[in-house]
């Protein structure tokens, strides 16, 4: 139930659109039981009149039959734009809310999921949520305030007549649906987690269907795929069968319902209590009034994928924060150095098997402003931590961050990212144009300035043969690009921002060393042109002369630092994986 009312909190900014929407379905439900009572009434009253070669008023039931379709058909218009008025707009506000909390959450706190299953929640999920108040909230308030006014309104004719339809809308409303939700709430459970890991397998076997090709694991990933689609329509024939159930135990106490008001009308027909022409719209009032309650065996149906999907998105919104935040966050200054004192961090273990080890340790580095720093090493000795540590992505176990000699937790995290232009390893490139990729570095960058950051990045060139040129479409995640080319465009990107601090991860790999080189110029030529300081970091060696300071790092800790030349006369780590990088071509060849 907690869930429950934490998610019916959220549709407080839409209760004017809720309510709206449930006044109309509550004219729609009386225009059309008053429509079918008086057309009763009406036909039989016109027969007997007939039989009887009397006179009768006419005029006044025909406008209530012509009233009653009017206001049945405006209402039903009305409650369908008005609910799915208010349904998009939930959906819309909901999604916004859902990403500005799991986005302070990325990348630490949703390791732990694929990116498939994300997807599923933020789409799916979230599309499972308008069950709540289409098929649950609206239905059943409307079902209790039309089922009070209905049993009044018989009250009004007889005490048993409404005891007769009170007991069998409440076995109809009540006791069928009661039933469905005990039945079905398992199946509507199992239906939501199953296609939440359907989708997140196919998302991962269509972005890598061409390992699975490789590996010829496609077959088997495939029979996967088909195991789970046919446990999820195991689920939703079990869930058509209770609805088929549901409907047809409805119909029955509908149909027995009228034929009980009839029973218990004719003893007072008999007494001239009631007329015939009466007898006819109580029985066909009685078989109308069932309408109210007819969505209820579905909405309790609904029940258990709601709140399923409702706590599959309350589990990422509750995951613990990674990074603390300021409550009076301090203003970023314009000009940045960062300073890295006695820094130690560990990724939590994955299992016992696995112990946590120290990503980091003890590591002390300075970049001021204007500096430009190289950090090198093997793949695993922490190079890449150091940038989410930098990005605010994590917090450190031990000692201290310094963003202009104060700490950096005093900064908000957000205000951060927006002083550092970053190029990661792995790169994301939106399904849009290659303009409209780098704009969003800097959305009022000319068109002069986005040649000269192409330029720069070597990425000009390959741009004007295309057809379209700037225009050009990258393809979702920029398949339409090859690696070294989105990786340009990616760098292209960050030296389109206007920031004081340049960080770079791997900026030249999959380029060829001639490329790589001339690349790694332009940037430094860019930076200093801008009095940017810049991080790289790198495994390849070439081209670090120029920098002002080179970080040798080995599992975690800094065993040698120094300029290029100071290291190389030193003959020390860097030394050797210079010497290794430099005859790798010459072995290569030699093979």
């Amino acid at each position: 139930m907690r869930d429950l009312y934490r998610l019916i909190g959220l549709f407080k900014p839409y209760w004017p659109w809720l309510v709206l929407g449930i006044v109309l379905s509550l004219v729609t439900l009386l225009s059309s039981v008053a429509l079918m009572a008086i057309a009763g009434w009406f036909i039989t009253a016109m027969a007997i009149a007939g039989i009887n070669a009397v006179s009768l008023n006419y005029f006044t039931p025909a406008a209530l039959i012509r009233g009653a379709a009017i206001a049945r058909t405006l209402g039903r218009y009305g409650e369908r734009l008005v609910t799915h008025e208010a349904t998009f707009r939930l959906l819309a506000r909901l999604r916004t809310w859902f990403y500005e909390h799991i986005e302070p959450h990325a990348p630490a706190g949703l390791e732990a999921y694929a990116s498939g299953d994300i997807l599923s929640r933020i789409r799916a999920d979230i599309d499972t949520l308008d069950n709540l108040y289409l098929r649950i909230m609206a239905p059943v308030v409307v079902a209790l305030l039309a089922t009070i006014l209905f049993v009044w309104i018989l009250a009004l004719y007889s005490p048993a007549l409404a005891l007769a339809e009170l007991g069998l809308l409440l076995v109809a409303g009540f006791i069928v649906p009661a039933l469905v939700n005990r039945l079905g709430y398992h199946a509507g459970r199992q239906t939501v987690e199953c296609s939440a890991r359907l989708r997140t397998h196919l998302v991962s076997d269509l972005q890598g269907m061409a390992e699975l090709k490789i590996y010829g694991a496609a077959r088997a990933h495939s029979a996967s795929v088909q195991a789970m689609a046919h446990q999820l329509a195991a689920q939703q024939h079990t869930s058509a069968r209770l609805n088929g159930f549901s409907q047809g135990a409805l119909g029955f106490c509908a149909n027995l319902a009228m034929w009980s008001l009839t029973v218990i009308a004719i003893p007072l027909i008999n007494a001239h209590t009631l007329s015939s022409p009466t007898l006819a719209m109580l029985a066909l009032f009685a078989l109308a009034s069932f309408e109210a309650v007819m969505s209820l065996p579905l909405a309790f149906q609904s029940l258990g994928e709601t709140m399923t999907a409702a706590r599959r998105i309350f589990s990422l919104i509750d995951l613990p924060a990674r990074v603390s935040e300021p409550a009076s966050p301090l203003p970023v200054p314009q000009s940045l150095s960062l300073q890295l004192e006695n820094v130690t961090f560990h990724y939590p273990a994955t299992n016992l098997a696995a112990p946590a080890v120290n990503a980091l340790h003890a590591i002390n580095l300075a970049l001021p402003a204007g500096h430009k720093l190289a950090i090198v090493g093997s793949t695993g000795s922490g190079k890449s931590t150091l940038i989410q540590l930098l990005l605010r992505f994590r917090q450190v176990d031990s000692g201290r961050i310094l963003l202009n000699d104060r700490p950096i937790e005093l900064y908000g995290s957000e205000a951060i990212r927006q002083r550092l232009a970053v190029v990661p390893q792995q790169t994301h490139l939106f399904n849009t144009t290659l303009r409209d990729n780098l704009l969003l570095a800097n959305p009022q960058a000319g068109q002069v300035e986005i040649e000269q950051a192409c330029k720069a990045a070597l990425i000009h060139d390959f741009i004007c043969e295309q057809p379209q040129a700037y225009e050009t479409m990258t393809g979702e995640t920029g398949i339409n690009l090859s690696g070294g080319q989105a990786r340009r465009l990616a760098i292209a990107r960050a030296l389109l921002k206007p920031a004081p601090v340049l960080i770079l991860d791997e900026p030249t790999e999959g380029l060829d060393p001639l490329t790589a080189e001339q690349l790694l110029r332009n940037i430094i030529t860019w930076v200093n042109a801008r009095q940017q300081s810049l991080l790289l970091i790198t495994h390849r060696l070439q081209g670090l002369d120029t920098m002002d300071e080179i970080v040798v790092m080995e599992k975690g800790s800094i065993v040698e630092s120094g300029r290029h030349a100071e290291l190389m006369q030193a003959k020390g780590r860097y030394y050797d994986l210079r010497s290794a990088t430099l005859s790798m071509p010459a072995r290569i060849a030699h093979n």
